[in-house]
């Protein structure tokens, strides 16, 4: 049947109806008073959700984007920063200090093993003459599905002095971000994910330490400079329509409301996991690490299993990342996503173990996720 497709990746995520018809409206100009006025609405919200009073900068731009104006903006070249990864993002972010210039000192963890609080903690001890500069770390390891100790590591670069810049592209949104009460100095995020858009923008939270960096940062920018950001709220064209559709989906989180929607990306991650020990098939993050916003599936079995989901029950998955290709698949569990649309992948992929005679397919999986989503 035409235009059934589930998409249960990591992004981009499924979109409400009325986001959709928010994206159909006439655009109206984006240096008019009305759209002014939206803006600021918008803002508001996205102050609300990440539980911040700091200034909040929206860009035309994909997660990577919002990262890459997070670490040119408060650094110089030869600037030293602490890169904090177990997976590809934070490999990535790695390469993107790299690029312009940035003295990279790394701190890593195995992919699907969440980085060690103490070892950072070692590193910014052994770091006497404060030659580190910032830390950059991913709090949701997108790639492996691993959630890491973002308060611990806060705490320990906080002690050290060293600006935090922070990737939640999919925790914000899935889990407590609290950006003020932890003291994080920039937080970045995108539209695809939790905040139940279609791809395009990306959100900046910047803490005061972090604009008095950005007086001396010597790292050569333009369309990524956020002080432009910050002075003119739109100092290009903004993607109009994403806007109208960020400002119905953030109204319908505020209905719901930040303790419901972390029960409820937490519940959803509980009942995945169980689920996934029941059909017999290995979980790539170990327990007390799982992302609520995706489950990462080690098996070899991993493209196989994608195919027939797709084929046979419009489900998309997504498949694993570098080496991990052919090795994992991940299923995204973020936005606009119900305990129906759980049960129902769940089923699908007991079905499609059966069909590939792999796993366990006698109903287990479902029944624990269903104890799950029963009890919480």
């Amino acid at each position: 049947m035409e235009n059934k497709l589930m998409l249960m990746i990591p992004g981009p995520t499924p979109v409400p109806e009325n986001v959709l018809l928010a994206l159909a409206k006439h655009p109206i100009g984006h240096r008019s008073g009305e759209f002014i006025q939206i803006q600021a609405d918008v803002t508001a919200n996205l102050k609300w959700l990440y539980q911040t009073t700091n200034e909040l900068l929206l860009l035309t731009a994909s997660g990577t984007g919002t990262m890459e104006a997070g670490i040119i903006n408060f650094f110089s070249p030869g600037d030293r920063v602490l890169v904090i990864h177990n997976g590809k993002f934070g490999e990535r972010w790695a390469l993107v200090s790299k690029a312009f210039g940035l003295d990279v000192v790394e701190v890593t963890a195995p992919w699907g093993q969440p980085i060690n609080p103490a070892d950072v903690q070692a590193a910014l001890t052994a770091d006497s003459a404060k030659a580190i500069k910032g830390v950059i770390i991913t709090h949701s390891e997108t790639s492996t599905g691993v959630i890491n100790d973002l308060e611990t590591i806060n705490k320990h670069v906080k002690a050290h002095g060293a600006l935090i810049i922070v990737d939640a592209v999919t925790s914000m949104g899935a889990t407590n971000v609290p950006i003020d009460e932890w003291g994080l100095d920039v937080v970045c995020s995108g539209s695809q994910k939790g905040f139940m858009v279609p791809p395009g923008m990306g959100f900046v939270a910047v803490s005061a330490k972090a604009w008095e960096a950005y007086k001396t940062a010597k790292i050569p920018k333009f369309y990524l400079d956020l002080g432009k950001y910050r002075k003119d709220g739109a100092p290009f064209t903004p993607p109009v329509n994403l806007i109208f559709a960020l400002q119905a989906s953030l109204e319908m989180m505020k209905k719901e409301g930040l303790e419901n929607i972390f029960a409820r990306h937490h519940r959803h991650r509980d009942a995945c996991r169980a689920a996934v020990k029941a059909m017999g098939l290995e979980l790539y993050a170990p327990d007390g690490h799982g992302s609520p916003a995706i489950t990462a599936v080690s098996t070899p079995a991993a493209e196989e299993i994608r195919k027939v989901m797709k084929k046979k029950y419009d489900i998309v998955l997504a498949g694993g990342q570098d080496h991990l290709s052919g090795q994992v698949f991940r299923i995204g569990h973020l936005g606009f996503v119900c305990d129906r649309d759980i049960l129902s992948a769940l089923a699908a992929l007991e079905g499609t173990l059966a069909e590939l005679g792999t796993g366990k397919s006698n109903g287990a999986g479902v029944a624990a996720a269903a104890q799950i989503l029963s009890s919480k």
